[in-house]
């Protein structure tokens, strides 16, 4: 097969068919970008992930005086010195405990201060009014329920937190937008197909006389197929190039330029340039091969001659 009478054929069927093929670009590359965004969004709360479960601490309050007299759970009085040394031998006797801290009451006002020091409420507190605590580092974070079990309703214990719980939520709420961009992908992915599909179709009926000659005189499928397959993956692979150029530029400005700097967000572990880099050839090898494959299939019902 003449290469340059298969790229003749593409350039004239993408400029006879100008209108179609940028729809096609244009969805192709919004369909991509989309896929490539859900795909780094995954590696996001992945990464979020790792970062953050393995810094979260289940939290043991202990009873003070003010929880003796409000708090059903301390109904038996503050904790006393013996409860909290025999919580601390037990909690040290546990295979899934890795380390152990305790918080005094002062501490915990201490830190409560530094972060809702501008609050109406923290003018009003006094240290004694702060819960006593241990901080306890799990060696797995999924086994919290197994210091829930142990320590909820003991003598002296208010409460048994898990700020994995709290992560949880977060995470699920990001997933869940994770979900509704691979929705919106999957229905501009259908539109795009559904472009090339047609692209593919107006095509091949405008050429149906050149095709009908060809072969006549003895072309084969292949040879009459190829420039508009060809025509087809061309288009899509400039729209995934496209989707690649959006996908470096928003991890450039919205990460390197503006989520990184914000001394807010200074805690999150972004994803880094590799995990963007090793997406790329992915978006690329199927903008390529999704419309070639739709123009296959779809010559074999419109190209009739």
């Amino acid at each position: 097969m003449r290469a340059q009478f298969v790229l003749s054929e593409i350039g004239v069927g993408l400029r006879r068919n100008l209108t179609m093929t940028f729809a096609v670009i244009v969805s192709v590359a919004l369909s991509l970008a989309l896929f490539g965004g859900s795909l780094l969004m995954s590696d996001q709360v992945n990464t979020m992930k790792g970062y953050w479960y393995d810094k979260v601490n289940v939290s043991i309050f202990l009873c003070n005086k003010s929880d003796a007299e409000s708090d059903p759970n301390c109904a038996k009085g503050a904790v006393t010195e013996e409860q909290k040394d025999q919580i601390l031998t037990d909690l040290k006797k546990m295979s899934v405990v890795d380390t152990v801290t305790y918080e005094s009451q002062d501490q915990a006002y201490k830190h409560y201060k530094e972060q809702f020091g501008d609050s109406p409420l923290a003018s009003s507190l006094t240290p004694d009014q702060m819960q006593e605590s241990y901080r306890i580092k799990l060696k797995d974070p999924e086994k919290y329920q197994v210091i829930a079990t142990a320590f909820n309703g003991r003598d002296g214990v208010q409460s048994v937190q898990d700020q994995k719980g709290i992560l949880d939520n977060l995470f699920e709420l990001l997933n869940g937008m994770n979900w509704a961009a691979r929705a919106v992908m999957a229905l501009m992915l259908v539109v795009a197909l559904m472009l090339i599909v047609n692209t593919v179709r107006v095509s091949a009926f405008s050429r149906r006389r050149e095709t009908g000659i060809m072969r006549l005189v003895g072309a084969s499928g292949f040879y009459i197929q190829a420039p508009f397959i060809m025509e087809a993956a061309v288009a899509g692979l400039i729209g995934g190039t496209v989707a690649c150029g959006f996908l470096v530029i928003a991890r450039y400005f919205i990460i390197d330029h503006g989520l990184a700097l914000s001394e807010k967000l200074n805690l999150i572990n972004f994803i880094g340039w590799d995990a963007v880099l090793t997406k790329l050839p992915l978006i690329l090898a199927t903008s390529l091969l999704m419309p070639a494959l739709a123009a296959f299939f779809a010559l074999r019902k419109y190209l009739k001659v």
